[in-house]
């Protein structure tokens, strides 16, 4: 079946023009506030949303995104909250992508069966479980696809052309191309070497490759938007809510906007690049 994320990603296509993949944490710096940011995104440019998980063991994210994980679990999310903040992300846009990120923990507490069910009644369209190899793909990656879920890999600048193909034979969606070899918000990203590592990924694939960590500001979006399919944003966003909280980390009358102008430039910087040839 086609998914949101397939109808959009080819509508881009024809376009001529790259994706803007924005992440946020569900839950960040609480329920409310969370989803009025979820809300706020596509109005401001963003083509699709990846959405957090809140774990406390997040091996793949940097301080900015542990610490967002942590201030929506200490405000009582968990994972049946953050699927009924795409429920009613839902009530209001059929339309935009919204992908669901995080790590496998808290999916197997929930129970897998479950979990794709009420994932696919409450309006996911994608899956990025950073912790689950192709190895597992048994675990959750086949029942996913078979419920009409995107499984969407991580492909890395370690991810040589002898692991390429393992890698990419249950992804459906996009492929996000992980631009350096670390944790998010580490380092900037280099838009020669990612243009090289997605002309390398694209000699295997057919699939939109979209590339995320350090990409900060618009014109490090636009720079990666001209050699990829999408741009992913998340520590920048996740800094942008941080330094609108006030003292006690509580939301603030700034925070929602603080990202949504944020989304808005950054948008504005992929929206301006020149499509790389297929």
């Amino acid at each position: 079946m086609t998914t949101r994320i397939d109808t959009h990603f080819a509508e881009l296509k024809k376009a001529g023009r790259s994706a803007f993949v924005t992440y946020v944490m569900a839950g960040d710096p609480d329920l409310t506030t969370s989803l009025n940011i979820v809300k706020a995104l596509p109005k401001a440019g963003a083509d699709v949303i990846e959405l957090g998980i809140p774990f406390t063991d997040p091996m793949a994210d940097g301080p900015s995104i542990q610490a967002a994980g942590l201030r929506a679990l200490k405000n009582g999310m968990t994972l049946k909250k953050t699927l009924e903040l795409v429920r009613d992300f839902r009530k209001d846009d059929n339309v935009t992508p919204l992908v669901l990120m995080g790590y496998y923990n808290p999916i197997y507490i929930y129970g897998v069966d479950k979990f794709l069910v009420d994932a696919k009644t409450a309006g996911v369209d994608g899956l990025i479980i950073v912790d689950l190899p192709p190895e597992e793909d048994e675990e959750l990656c086949i029942p996913a696809l078979k419920a009409g879920l995107n499984f969407i890999r991580l492909a890395t600048p370690t991810t040589d052309d002898k692991r390429l193909p393992a890698v990419l034979a249950n992804t459906s969606g996009f492929v996000y191309y992980v631009s350096i070899a670390g944790i998010t918000g580490a380092a900037a990203a280099d838009a020669n070497a990612v243009g090289d590592a997605v002309a390398r990924i694209k000699r295997h694939t057919k699939l939109p490759i979209c590339v995320g960590f350090g990409i900060r500001t618009p014109e490090a979006a636009r720079a990666i938007a001209e050699k990829a399919n999408g741009s992913v944003v998340g520590t920048a966003l996740v800094d942008a809510l941080k330094n609108s909280l006030d003292a006690e980390g509580r939301a603030t009358a700034k925070t929602v906007n603080a990202v949504a102008e944020l989304t808005a430039a950054l948008a504005q910087g992929v929206k301006g690049a020149q499509q790389a040839a297929e």
